[in-house]
């Protein structure tokens, strides 16, 4: 296979990799194979709370050796989208170290005072004080950005309002609606795409959601494949009115085949 034929992959992290804090079988020969045959990929998440390093060391903890360098999540892909908007801006933020490190990384001034941004992320302690702030920065002319659109979370106790359930909270009191950089959003994916030398022609992206994982890659030219270890069944999926180029139980169906996904064509 020549350098020009060859995949890059671009992957979901949960439910395509681990399952909360559990290796999903076939993931780490899957990543052995991809790195013994150089082959580019990164490691995707909507979850902006952590930085690359953490995620790195969560993924560790499960067996899988993944660089930060690969890692490429919905904090950095907003902080790359708004160092091409406005260079050394200024932002108030609701978020987590993820988010707050990767606008440092751009230059980013972080301030309550008449800011640029508001930017909205992931944060497991909402605080009512600081979402009242964002309200009134929002109404007094700063531009509205969320990490990414997911309503809710998992926990051990049950589900948890995400960013999309708080960022419908200011969109309602304020009546701008934000705009999302992470999944679907085809942004996340072709600044992932860029950050590793790739196209999207022969590019893929696997993951285990139809809404935001097939959707997104559908919509930024790449190939798409559903992974059942996760969120998604076949009833659910076909619910959709798109579909994603294949659909697999796990990962470990890809092992010993990264350099053929698609064995009956594409």
């Amino acid at each position: 296979m020549t350098e020009t034929s060859r995949w890059n992959y671009l992957m979901d992290m949960d439910g395509v990799l681990v399952h909360e804090e559990h290796l999903i079988p076939g993931a780490d020969e899957f990543l052995a194979e991809l790195r013994a045959h150089d082959i580019g990929f990164l490691v995707l998440t909507n979850n902006s709370i952590y930085t690359p390093r953490d995620l790195r060391a969560r993924l560790q903890r499960t067996g899988l050796d993944v660089p930060e360098a690969a890692i490429w999540t919905s904090a950095l892909a907003t902080a790359k989208f708004l160092d091409s908007q406005r260079p050394n801006g200024s932002a108030y933020v609701i978020g987590e170290a993820g988010l707050t490190t990767a606008l440092h990384s751009i230059g980013y001034v972080l301030t309550d005072r008449d800011p640029d941004y508001v930017v909205l992320g992931e944060t497991r302690t909402y605080s009512f004080e600081a979402i009242t702030k964002a309200i009134r920065l929002v109404e007094a002319g700063a531009r509205f950005i969320a990490t990414n659109p997911d309503e809710t979370g998992p926990s051990r106790e049950g589900v948890l309002p995400a960013t999309g359930s708080v960022a419908a909270l200011i969109e309602r009191a304020t009546g701008r609606a934000p705009y999302f950089v992470g999944k679907p959003n085809p942004l996340m994916m072709r600044s992932a795409l860029r950050s590793i030398g790739a196209h999207s022609e022969r590019a893929l992206m696997i993951g285990d959601r139809m809404d935001t994982d097939v959707r997104s890659g559908l919509e930024a030219g790449l190939h798409t494949i559903l992974v059942l270890s996760g969120i998604s069944t076949v009833d659910t999926a076909d619910r959709f009115p798109f579909r994603p180029t294949r659909v697999i139980d796990s990962i470990a169906d890809l092992v010993g085949n990264a350099n053929n996904p698609f064995p009956d064509g594409v």
